[in-house]
């Protein structure tokens, strides 16, 4: 599904990502791991097209969309729920939906999705009139995944989804995030929170100053002392 090469990105005239390489397998879930600055949401700004690459590929289904920009690799499947959140704080969360369903065109379609979306976040359908910039962080990010789940993505890229969130709604959102990657959805994950990240992913990959650290099964990674302390903070 997703298949990433020396990438290289960053800012000014530095380079943040000094030759990433990953793979993502269809239908799977693979945690990107790593202190603050190691990397983590620079990668998910390249691989959705909010930041430019100099140098690498990014390959969706093998066709490599390095040079699109984000809105053609939304249409080739790919969507991102970005750290922070950044949910339209003015408008509804039933606008919210609306603008995360803007280049589906069938209405049947975007009414099915739209109700799977709410079932999987019950308490978004509690608040369909309410402002989105009144609801609590937990809430905002539901909102996010759901927005970005609005345009039926094949790949979701989820950046930082367990930041400044209590830990019954950490465990609700990873709850979320099994479920989608259960029925199919291929998943990117990049997570402070290693613990929750590891017991969620298939795969984990672990970046520092960069580069990747250390790769391998989740179970593996979290399982190993030595890892766990050098890098994951555990």
């Amino acid at each position: 599904m997703l298949e990433v090469a020396d990438l290289h990105a960053g800012y000014g005239g530095i380079d943040v990502l000094r030759g990433l390489s990953l793979d993502v397998p269809p239908g799977r879930c693979v945690c990107l791991l790593g202190p603050n600055g190691a990397g983590k949401t620079t990668a998910m700004r390249a691989l959705a097209g909010l930041l430019p690459i100099r140098a690498g590929t990014v390959k969706i289904d093998g066709r490599d969309v390095a040079a699109l920009p984000p809105e053609a690799r939304l249409a080739a499947g790919m969507a991102l729920v970005p750290e922070g959140r950044r949910v339209f704080a003015p408008l509804s969360v039933d606008e919210n939906l609306a603008i995360g369903a803007y280049r589906q065109h069938d209405v049947q379609t975007v009414k099915q999705t739209r109700d799977r979306v709410l079932a999987l976040f019950p308490r978004l359908g509690e608040r369909l009139r309410q402002d989105a910039g009144t609801l609590s962080g937990g809430e905002q990010q539901m909102l996010a995944i759901a927005r970005a789940l609005m345009s039926r993505p094949r790949l979701l890229l989820l950046d930082e989804p367990s930041m400044g969130l209590a830990p019954l709604v950490v465990r609700d959102i990873f709850g979320a995030i099994a479920t989608l990657n259960g029925e199919g959805l291929t998943i990117l994950l990049a997570e402070q929170n290693a613990r929750m990240a590891l017991k969620t992913a298939h795969a984990g990959v672990v970046l520092a100053d960069g580069r990747i650290a250390v790769r391998g099964d989740s179970a593996a990674l979290a399982d190993d002392p030595a890892i766990r302390e050098a890098y994951l903070g555990l």
